[in-house]
């Protein structure tokens, strides 16, 4: 970060060197563009898909986070043309920072979907309480974050604020990487109690009683066997394990190491996000797992057609009974 006199610089000259920025190089534009352009198609493909297959909470969560690195990329654009943009620092690391927190809020949906789809009484954690409890923490992780992140940006006039933004930064990090991991040890054990369910009991209707008992335990043991669910469980969980990647690097605040080398900075920065963009993208939920979307709008009805149904046949049961009775 510049510090004495070089917190007075605007441009490039003899007196203010781009190796006494932040970054310490000119951002290469190539491979800013690229991903710049990347990131905003993934943005652009995320949120038709999820108009059109009412995927809506989670076509915002990642829409959002792909439409920051885009920006964030714009800002890295704008350093190339002058490393001592003050406007340009701002975007990237603003944007940057906050992106994937946003891309974790959709990934904590999926699961809350995948197991109300799946089993519910499988999952260790009420389904729907994902969102409740995970949410707002990666809420409180953004703030956190994004005020890291706005002293930070500050520190490009005011040098002693560095230290400072990076410390609140590296306490939202620390929290979403605890909040990551017990995400991951709960989505683990729920995909490991769930293959051991439905492989036992083939069709998946090894208990229970009642025609609707059965046929909803069949179409549970179908989605668990689709192809296309499978394609998707295996894209969330790669996009998993980028984010969980990219957060954990972040730990040691921006202008470190990593953040003032090009070649660290794409790898595990550049790439650890795009490639869950990629995969989050070609492998929307609303294709390859339709249940999401029909579990927000059809999934309530079907639940009261299937209590309406079983009710009906509880009650022919107990009439059959009486009648019986009547005729002994």
């Amino acid at each position: 970060m510049p510090s004495g006199h070089f917190g007075l610089c605007t441009e490039v000259t003899p007196q203010c060197p781009v190796q006494a920025t932040t970054l310490g190089y000119y951002p290469n534009r190539g491979a800013n563009v690229f991903f710049a352009v990347v990131f905003g198609i993934c943005t652009l493909v995320t949120f038709l898909v999820g108009v059109n297959r009412k995927t809506w909470t989670f076509a915002f969560a990642v829409t959002a986070g792909f439409a920051l690195e885009t920006v964030g990329y714009i800002g890295r654009i704008i350093l190339h043309n002058n490393p001592w943009s003050s406007t340009g620092f701002k975007i990237q690391i603003v944007c940057l920072i906050l992106a994937p927190t946003l891309i974790c809020a959709g990934i904590y949906l999926t699961l809350k979907h995948i197991a109300l789809a799946i089993s519910p009484h499988l999952s260790r954690l009420n389904p729907r309480l994902y969102t409740w409890l995970f949410i707002p923490f990666d809420i409180f992780c953004l703030v956190l974050q994004g005020v890291g992140g706005g002293v930070d940006a500050s520190a490009e006039t005011h040098p002693k604020l560095l230290p400072t933004g990076n410390n609140i930064i590296i306490s939202g990090i620390v929290l979403q990487v605890v909040i990551l991991s017990i995400f991951g040890l709960l989505s683990v054990d729920f995909f490991y109690r769930a293959k051991r369910y439905h492989g036992r009991d083939g069709d998946g209707d090894g208990d229970g009683d009642g025609e609707v008992v059965m046929g909803k335990k069949r179409e549970q043991a179908r989605v668990w066997r689709d192809r296309k669910f499978r394609i998707f469980v295996g894209a969330v969980s790669l996009a998993y394990l980028g984010i969980l990647i990219r957060i954990a690097e972040m730990s040691g605040g921006w202008g470190n190491p990593v953040m003032q080398n090009e070649g660290l900075f794409i790898a595990l920065e550049g790439v650890m996000v795009l490639y869950p963009a990629v995969l989050l993208s070609i492998f929307p939920p609303g294709i390859f797992f339709p249940q999401m979307s029909k579990l927000r709008s059809d999934y309530g009805k079907e639940t009261a057609l299937n209590e309406q149904s079983s009710s009906a046949s509880l009650r022919e049961g107990v009439s059959s009974g009486v009648e019986a009775g009547k005729a002994q």
